[in-house]
């Protein structure tokens, strides 16, 4: 027989043990560029990386399927489509994240990321018929502005990305973005089904611009492409699943703030072991867009959606 204590103290671990799980996966995400320049530093381009990571999770996939298989035909049934984009869009997502994290600097390419509220309100505008209230507005104000300051160039005269990874860091929010609107679509086909096709679309869209580009597998050692399975087969698997157990058992509002931590742990880490250095109006640029991130996660009080990174 448990005691009161033990009781409370159960409790006590139910309600903190999501704000933990947000934390770890905060904080992964966040330092999840040191892998990966880690191994490119091994010889391992961006494309194989990807795609030997996300080929880690392949185990997680084939348990996941089969335990959802009495019910796998008739869920994919439901929106072939739409899953089928949501692959792609995921594929895309992750794969130019870890691009950008390559050739660009962390920070600016963790901000710009972060500018998804800015798409996925407009897509739910769009395409998803979703009223703008004033707060969605005020969201879209604000992370335009964080935008434009970040991506001001007194050369160029206007804000505009400046190089390949700036466009990779923005394209990878846009899909994110997307990707989230297809999870709110098929809000009746199952997470463990969600997040196979999420991973096997970086393993095909990775796979397919390996091929089209012809970019050989790099002279590495068979190691190499080792520890790049086990990032995903480890890494790849804690964060996703932290990231799902926690906005499973708490708010969507108050996750996606506790998530914002990614932030925090990229500044830290990029500062401490690396050169970068963040401009001033990056600091400003950077501000305005994790205010307009909150301030999307506020609007999520009276509008709970599933979001969640895969």
């Amino acid at each position: 027989m448990r005691s009161i204590g033990d009781s409370g103290g159960a409790a006590k671990w139910q309600a903190t043990a999501p704000v933990f799980s947000l934390l770890l996966a905060a904080t992964l995400w966040g330092v999840f560029w040191f892998p990966l320049r880690w191994l490119e530093q091994l010889g391992l381009t961006g494309l194989w990386q990807t795609f030997f990571i996300y080929t880690g999770t392949l185990w997680v996939v084939i348990i996941l399927v089969w335990r959802q298989a009495p019910n796998l035909k008739t869920e994919i049934g439901q929106a072939p489509w739409a899953l089928l984009f949501m692959a792609l869009a995921s594929g895309w997502c992750n794969t130019a994240f870890i691009l950008a994290m390559l050739e660009g600097e962390v920070m600016r390419v963790l901000l710009l990321f972060y500018l998804s509220p800015l798409w996925a309100t407009l897509i739910g505008w769009l395409f998803l018929k979703e009223e703008l209230h004033t707060l969605s507005i005020l969201v879209l104000v604000i992370a335009i502005g964080g935008a434009v300051v970040m991506l001001w160039h007194p050369g160029m005269g206007y804000p505009w990305p400046h190089d390949t990874a700036d466009w990779l860091a923005l394209s990878a929010g846009i899909m994110f973005a997307i990707l989230n609107s297809l999870v709110r679509f098929t809000d009746r086909i199952s997470i463990p089904v969600k997040t196979s096709v999420a991973w096997v679309g970086a393993i095909v869209v990775s796979g397919l611009l390996i091929l089209f580009s012809g970019t050989g597998l790099p002279d590495v050692s068979f190691s190499v492409a080792g520890y790049a399975w086990l990032v995903g087969a480890l890494l790849m698997v804690i964060m996703t699943f932290s990231v799902v157990y926690g906005v499973t058992h708490m708010p969507v509002h108050r996750s996606s703030v506790i998530l914002l931590f990614e932030l925090v742990a990229g500044a830290v880490s990029s500062q401490w072991l690396t050169e970068e250095v963040i401009l001033p109006k990056e600091w400003i640029g950077g501000a305005l867009i994790i205010i307009a991130a909150w301030l999307s996660a506020r609007r999520q009080l009276q509008h709970p959606e599933e979001e969640w990174r895969v």
